[in-house]
């Protein structure tokens, strides 16, 4: 088995990645009231701060700050994917691994975790998420993207409402992306 190496900061400001098992559905974005109420609930069980967060269609993307005192996001995202999971119908295929540890087919087993190094590493991934949708696809302006922390910084002034120009490809939010 793989030595997955973490860094636990206490205090830390997080990037990370979470992706659903079958990268083909919509699953988050159509059950996106299910995820929001999963995170909300184990913020008040956990704290964090949200610092960015995008939700695609079949992954997403958020930075997070721990409390002073706390490392422990692996505890957060298992709770967040139970809390979901525990919500959704049992429709998913399991392989046999799973069906064996008694899993559910929902997300994949790991996460991309990234410690934030400096303000210019923030910036960045701040700017990675909330360029996701346009990057993939999904709309042709990141404003337009629903489920985004985008929005909350466009009203703080932070961005400008047009941020990120207009992509000159097709629109892919009302189907799947090709």
């Amino acid at each position: 088995m793989p030595n997955y190496r973490r860094n636990f900061v206490p205090g830390g400001c997080y990037f990370f990645t979470v992706n659903v098992l079958e990268r083909q559905r919509s699953l988050l974005i159509d059950h996106i009231d299910i995820l929001r109420d999963s995170v909300r609930r184990v913020k008040r069980l956990h704290s964090f701060h949200i610092d960015a967060w995008v939700v695609l269609p079949d992954h997403m993307h958020c930075i997070w700050t721990l409390p002073p005192d706390d490392a422990d996001f692996p505890l957060r995202w298992r709770l967040i994917k139970l809390l979901f999971s525990k919500q959704m119908p049992k429709t998913e295929r399991l392989s046999v691994v799973r069906q064996r540890r008694g899993e559910r087919g929902i997300w994949q087993r790991r996460l991309w975790e990234h410690t934030i190094a400096n303000e210019r590493d923030y910036t960045h991934h701040i700017d990675y998420i909330h360029a996701n949708p346009l990057k993939h696809g999904y709309v042709k302006r990141v404003i337009d993207w629903p489920y985004s922390t985008f929005h909350r910084y466009v009203a703080s002034g932070q961005y400008p409402a047009d941020w990120a120009g207009v992509a000159d490809y097709p629109d892919l939010s009302a189907g799947e992306p090709s």
